[in-house]
């Protein structure tokens, strides 16, 4: 058997993410395609507005087979972190491929400066360069690579992309990266976007010509980041010492501190310390790693993949699953019971954090059976 891996939010579930299912499986039907998604907090910086478990209901309903989760310490990480996880999950996994949305649709562009970045010590002198003068690092290693490649990349999802490619090539993974068009423009707020079809949902307008039909009845119990501010001010005010927490660096924990008392939601708060130095994206990781208490200590303590979770399956992806699970190096974790694992134990903490504001009770699902599409797990 063969397997296509997909890395996804699904922030929400949105038709475009449906395109990108379909036509991997009009490219490659006999395949078994594996989903590496978030948990409850994303890269972005931001909170799934839907709970996990409901996310893998509509992924498996729209054309996914498996679904495992992406944990935090990777979720909601710079790219490079982020794709390390979910790319070395995948490659556990054995799959064939991962295909991902790419803004320029130029696979053998993106790969090329892959291959630059990797151990460049010309790049990594320009990157600094431009962030002495003010630059944020995407933009840093955006202009780095112009200069010296003459190529220049700015779009979220072929940076992204890069990083995949990135970690296939150090880790000299098995994986062949492959690209689908993506044709909108996530900064835009354009129509359809996951980030457009958020802010109509906080908006309470309709969405429903944005989103598969499966995905209407999941539509409740939306969780929204500004939801999270009574906490996370009550946080910052209280915390003596803000720098232990990861991503909290150059002193802006006092500006934290300084601000909080002024501020009336999280929007306010990031607007008043956001400087060129620091991206918008880059401000709410860092408020997400306080909120949920991830110090500096703890990402140095999980750095590595040391387990999959699984979240559902149908019965194409129970068939793969078990055609390979003998094989996995780390342990395949269907239902938390007495595993001991740091990672997974914190994992379950934020969860017990993203329930706060609501009355979902996720926590109760963290202990439940997996999500099974037609038939019981072995």
């Amino acid at each position: 058997m063969k397997a296509i891996g997909v890395i996804a939010e699904y922030n929400p579930f949105t038709n475009g993410h449906l395109y990108h299912l379909h036509t991997i499986k009009e490219k490659y039907p006999d395949y078994t395609i594996v989903v590496v998604m978030n948990g409850h907090f994303t890269q972005r910086g931001d909170v799934s507005i839907i709970n996990k478990w409901k996310r893998c209901e509509i992924a498996l309903q729209c054309g996914a087979d498996l679904v495992v989760e992406l944990p935090f310490p990777f979720a909601t990480q710079s790219a490079d972190f982020f794709a390390y996880g979910a790319i070395t999950i995948l490659e556990k996994l054995q799959v064939e491929k991962v295909i991902f949305g790419s803004e320029s649709d130029q696979l053998e562009n993106l790969k090329s400066i892959a291959e630059i970045q990797i151990d460049n010590d010309d790049l990594d002198k320009l990157v600094k360069v431009y962030s002495k003068l003010g630059s944020n690092y995407p933009t840093a290693l955006s202009n780095a690579i112009y200069d010296l490649t003459g190529k220049k990349v700015d779009a979220p999802n072929d940076l992204l992309g890069i990083s995949y490619i990135k970690t296939i090539l150090k880790n000299h993974y098995h994986i062949q990266p492959e690209v689908i068009k993506r044709t909108n423009d996530y900064h835009s707020l354009e129509e359809g976007s996951a980030s457009s079809v958020r802010e109509k949902l906080k908006q309470q307008e309709d969405v429903l010509a944005f989103i598969p039909t499966e995905e209407k009845p999941y539509l409740i119990d939306l969780h929204f980041l500004e939801d999270y501010f009574p906490l996370l001010k009550y946080k910052i005010i209280t915390e003596k010492d803000l720098s232990i927490y990861q991503t909290v660096e150059e002193g802006i924990e006092f500006s934290l501190k300084r601000e909080i008392q002024n501020c009336n939601s999280i929007e306010e708060l990031i607007k008043s310390i956001k400087s060129k130095r620091y991206t918008h994206n880059k401000i709410k990781r860092m408020l997400l790693h306080i909120l949920c208490g991830f110090t500096k200590e703890m990402a140095q303590n999980m750095k590595h993949i040391t387990y999959i979770r699984l979240l559902g399956f149908n019965q194409k992806g129970k068939k793969y699953l078990n055609a390979i699970k003998k094989e996995l190096d780390v342990p395949l974790i269907s239902k938390i019971t007495r595993e001991k694992d740091f990672m997974l134990e914190y994992e379950i903490e934020t969860t017990k954090i993203y329930d706060i504001p609501s009355n979902e009770k996720c926590i109760k699902k963290e202990f439940d059976k997996i999500i099974e599409l037609g038939g019981n797990y072995d």
